[in-house]
């Protein structure tokens, strides 16, 4: 066995068949509001 690994599969892979796509951000950062009166519910136990 060979210590470097198989490359000829990756070689003849071809970009041009993927499709494309586009990311969309689903997990939004909360607002400044909400973070407070999360800290200030914290605090409070």
């Amino acid at each position: 066995m060979s210590d470097k690994p198989d490359l000829s599969e990756v070689e003849k892979f071809d970009r041009s068949k993927l499709k494309k796509t586009n990311t969309k951000e689903k997990n939004t950062l909360s607002s400044k509001e909400t973070i407070q009166q999360e800290k200030e519910c914290v605090q409070s136990l």
